[in-house]
């Protein structure tokens, strides 16, 4: 016996019209739902094996109850006990009323225009008794529909009146309304349902971002400049030219090992602090020079944070 949680029951007593429709199989077949296993291919190979030794033996075709532990099982041991509700298929599930009237009239190749109301209520009310002798607890809509049923029926049955026949509607009007009103919205519900989901035909990326270190990028500095912050300076120190009256000598190597001091630590001094003013033109000279050797060496390095912007002065690290 076959049944599912919505009632809908497969037996193996006096078949009725619903249940012939329904897929079938003999006492000594298997039902395999899902995909085909490992398990599954070895049990045909055991099944192969015993017809084809049978046929060797001259005897008839025979095909194995089961597969016991490798080894086919041709009768059952007399001893064997099988209760009453030990096979239950669980089959599709009908969603109301509605559907099984649908199923019905489908099974049957009707129009659904054109129900024929005693053919479909008779299998309907199988179905309905096939339910009660499961036990299973009916739905309250499963006995509206079939009294509903019931009186169409009976109203099919009594006679017309000739002059009212035209004005008359007919019983299955309404039922017929329901039916197409169903059956629309179950297409567009299968229709939804097809559509990709997520979880199910869609699943999520998951991808953590890489940790990104962004550092300053400083561009190169143009040695125009340069020059211009060196015109700056000398423009400012020729204010103070005019003040000495002897001027010292200057070394480029002396202000050379002057400006690594000023520069000794980790740190960016402005390009134009190097310059002392109250030495006039020639310490600017020489103090620029001091700078230009001092990175041909590659002792310091000028450094300028953005485009157009002040110019630093940094000893390189050892």
């Amino acid at each position: 016996m076959g049944k599912d949680n919505q009632g809908r029951t497969e037996s193996d007593s006096p078949s009725t019209d619903l249940l012939n429709a329904m897929p079938q199989e003999s006492a000594g077949d298997s039902v395999v739902v899902g995909t085909v296993s490992s398990e599954a291919l070895v049990q045909e190979s055991v099944v192969q094996e015993a017809v084809a030794k049978a046929e060797q033996a001259g005897l008839p075709e025979q095909i194995p109850l089961a597969i016991v532990s490798g080894q086919p099982l041709m009768k059952l041991p007399d001893d064997l006990y099988i209760p009453p509700d030990a096979l239950e298929i669980f089959l599709e599930a009908f969603e109301g009323p509605l559907d099984l009237l649908l199923y019905l009239i489908k099974r049957n190749n009707m129009d659904i225009l054109n129900i024929q109301v005693a053919a479909i209520t008779s299998q309907y009310m199988q179905y309905v008794d096939l339910m009660e002798s499961s036990q299973f607890e009916l739905a309250a809509e499963y006995l509206v529909m079939a009294a509903t049923l019931a009186e169409i029926k009976s109203r099919m049955l009594l006679p017309r009146q000739v002059e009212a026949e035209d004005e008359e509607e007919d019983p299955r009007a309404e039922l017929i309304r329901r039916l197409q009103e169903y059956e629309r919205f179950k297409k567009a519900a299968e229709g939804i349902d097809e559509l990709p989901r997520v979880g199910r035909n869609i699943y999520k990326v998951k991808i953590d971002p890489p940790q990104l270190t962004r550092g300053a990028v400083h561009p190169d500095v143009d040695l125009r400049e340069v020059l211009v912050a060196l015109g700056e300076v000398i423009k400012r120190a020729e204010m103070f030219e005019e003040h000495h009256i002897q001027a010292e000598a200057l070394s480029t190597r002396e202000r050379m090992t002057q400006v690594l001091e000023r520069l000794r630590g980790d740190t960016f001094v402005p390009f134009v602090t190097l310059f002392t003013l109250e030495e006039g033109r020639l310490g600017v000279v020489v103090t620029f020079l001091a700078i230009m050797e001092l990175i041909k060496e590659s002792l310091v390095e000028l450094v300028q944070t953005e485009a157009y912007g002040p110019i630093h002065v940094k000893a390189r690290a050892e």
